[in-house]
């Protein structure tokens, strides 16, 4: 099972509540430039990496390894440069280990497989979860955090540019490398062109809102567990509880941007406090083109 969608979309969030009971086994970001080698051993050059038949050799054995739960403890061993690695490697193994034992379903948390998800459905036969989160929401956390996106990561991948995002050569080459808000609208105008298309192709696909399970959350993840055929109990409707309840914080501190304990519904329209109306305004012209597809004028 992958769980993808642009970075800062809730795919965290949404991964972790599906490996909430014991049918999963959570994997976090194979497809990070800065993923752990034990976890899966081929390198990753470029965020959004772009994976097809055509480039399939560099990325397939390192796949069928990890779903099959094979940990490479000595090349995690090698990579160990402090105390985080060496928690990082308990956790990774303990999680390999418990998958292998239980035969549980390895769950893929990467926002950076978007692009490539339909050759993780069709080569991998992996069950596909999309997040969308809304445009000014997203751009909104970005700036919150100060994370600018490089755009030669995508112009540097000639498959990706030929197939998907020639289009947007210019726009790339012209976007201001200090430039958050138009760096994150055009990032996600193109992430959700591609989910549109890909979702025509593929409609087992599962799409789901941020907003939607934001604001109920316990019936939105009882349907998708159903949809995926994964076990809703009480253990997990405690968990998902715990992660959205009003007591938790109504925005995470900037030392804690994984987090996933947050009051759901009070973090949906944090970005009207965050964004000026000029900010949104650009959003939304920059998005427009795609944006309706998935949001509606009054969600503005």
């Amino acid at each position: 099972m992958l769980v993808t969608g642009a970075h800062r979309s809730g795919t965290s969030w949404v991964g972790k509540m599906l490996a909430a009971g014991t049918d999963t086994a959570y994997i976090s970001e194979p497809l990070n430039v800065l993923h752990r080698p034990g976890v899966f051993r081929a390198p990753v050059k470029y965020w959004y990496a772009y994976i097809n038949n055509e480039n399939a050799s560099e990325y397939l054995p390192a796949f069928r390894e990890l779903l099959n739960f094979q940990y490479h403890t000595w090349l995690e061993i090698k990579s160990i440069r402090s105390r985080r690695d060496f928690l990082r490697m308990g956790r990774d193994f303990h999680t390999f280990f418990i998958g292998s034992i239980h035969g549980q379903r390895a769950l893929l948390k990467d926002p950076f497989a978007v692009f490539s998800t339909p050759w993780f459905a069709q080569t991998l036969n992996c069950q596909i979860v999309i997040t969308v989160r809304h445009p000014a929401a997203f751009a909104s956390s970005l700036k919150r955090l100060n994370w600018h996106f490089d755009f030669r990561d995508l112009l540097n991948q000639p498959l990706l540019m030929r197939d998907h995002l020639e289009a947007d050569r210019a726009d790339m080459e012209s976007i201001q490398p200090d430039d958050i808000i138009g760096q994150s609208a055009l990032l996600w105008r193109m992430i959700y062109r591609f989910v549109d298309s890909a979702r025509g192709l593929f409609p087992d696909f599962k799409i789901v809102h941020h907003e939607d399970l934001s604001l109920d959350p316990i019936a939105g993840y009882k349907a998708l567990y159903e949809t995926l055929g994964l076990t809703f109990n009480e253990k997990v409707e405690a968990t998902i509880i715990n992660s959205s309840s009003s007591e938790n914080p109504r925005e995470l501190s900037q030392k804690n941007t994984y987090s996933v304990k947050l009051d759901s519904r009070a973090n949906i329209d944090n970005w009207k406090k965050r964004l000026t109306s000029d900010e949104i305004n650009r959003i939304r012209k920059m998005t427009e083109s795609v944006s309706h597809l998935f949001y509606l004028d009054n969600e503005w």
